[in-house]
Order: C-alpha cells, then structure tokens, then sequence
C-alpha cells in the first residue's frame, strides 16, 4: 500500500476549506467559546470516524445491518434539510426562548459539530469508503496505525481551518455571509440531490434503467 495516497485522497475528499462556508453558517450567532468548542468536537469527531472506518470499516456497518448506499441516501437527506435553511439565510437552529438561550447554543454547538459539520459535510460516504478501501489492501497492523495516524492529521488541518474563519467572516461581513450562505445552500442541494440520486440507484437497480432510458 502506497502511504502517501491515502493522506491526500483524505485531504481531497474531507477539504475543510470547502466547509467553511457551512461553519461560518451554522456558527454565527455562537459566543468565542462555543464556536471553539464545536471546533474542538467536529475536529475530534472526524477523527473518531476516520479511525473507526480504518479499524473497523464495513463491520460496524454490517453489524448494523446497512448498507454503504443506505448511508448515501441518509448523509443525502441530512444534507438537503441543510441545504433548504441555507437557501433561506436562515440560522441552523433555532431558539426556543430567552431562557434557555445559552444552553440551547452549547447543546446546538455540539450537535452542530457531529451533524452536519462532521458528518456528512467533512465525512461523509465518499470519506469512510476510501478510508474502507485502503485498510482492505493493508497487510500488516502498523499500516492501520498509519491511517489512523492520518485521522489525526485531518483532525489538525480540520482545527486550524475552521479556527480561521472568524477573521473570514469578518472579512465578508453579514451581506457578504448571507450571499455566500445562499450560494453555498444551492451546491449543497445539488450535493445532496447527487447523493440520493446515487444511494437510491444502488439500493434499487431498476431505477438506473429507467434514468438511462
């Protein structure tokens, strides 16, 4: 197994960069240190599924009785309900009152950073296959050691680019976050549309006849 090639698909597919749009979205109305945790755990919690897909991959899977394509179809519908918020500017979640404000936040902080920040946006389908694949074509135990070690990585490199977008968000302004905001809610839809487009074929064959047709 070639070490390097792995690393870069990983940097390729999970492209923090490419999240920061959705970050800055779902975060805006976070204090510093809310937004710092979510960083904290969505940084965390791509590694945990980097390293369980190298460790464990299609077991756990199978173990609960899904599919790859049944996955496809669920990050696909997670992402479309995402996608129609951000379409409409509108904050990831809302507050049910003054009260429990603060609480809501930090709740919403850390299920923000799981999904969707995490799941699927960094590490979706095309992340956990890929981490799949190239543990299948290891053969000794220190090899899975170096996949995981690069979960670590993307930990890292995942921190550091979303601890930056403060000063991009600054730099855009509220117009300027809103206009990317429904910019960036348009790809995911057609992200989101491709993803259950592709799971649902897989999961039932007959529709890719007719779609050739």
């Amino acid at each position: 197994m070639d070490l390097l090639k792995p690393l870069i698909a990983l940097l390729a597919i999970v492209n923090p960069i490419g999240v920061v749009p959705f970050f800055i979205h779902f975060t805006q109305a976070f204090t510093r240190q809310q937004r710092q945790r979510t960083i904290r755990i969505s940084s965390f919690s791509a590694f945990v599924v980097i390293a369980v897909s190298a460790v464990a991959g299609l077991k756990v899977i199978e173990f609960f009785g899904i599919s790859l394509a049944s996955f496809q179809v669920g990050g696909g519908t997670l992402l479309l309900i995402s996608s129609l918020a951000m379409l409409n500017a509108q904050p990831a979640e809302s507050k049910a009152s003054d009260v429990d404000e603060g609480n809501e936040k930090v709740d919403a902080g850390a299920s923000i950073a799981v999904v969707p920040l995490t799941i699927p946006l960094l590490t979706g389908p095309a992340t956990i296959s890929t981490v799949v694949i190239y543990a299948e074509k290891t053969r000794h135990l220190w090899q899975i050691g170096v996949l995981v070690g690069y979960g670590v990585v993307i930990a890292l490199v995942t921190y550091l680019v979303f601890s930056a977008s403060g000063r991009i968000a600054h730099v855009l302004g509220r117009t300027g976050i809103n206009i990317m905001t429904r910019l960036m809610g348009l790809i995911l839809a057609a992200m989101a549309v491709e993803l259950l487009a592709d799971g649902l074929t897989k999961l039932f064959p007959v529709l890719a006849s007719h779609i050739a047709r």
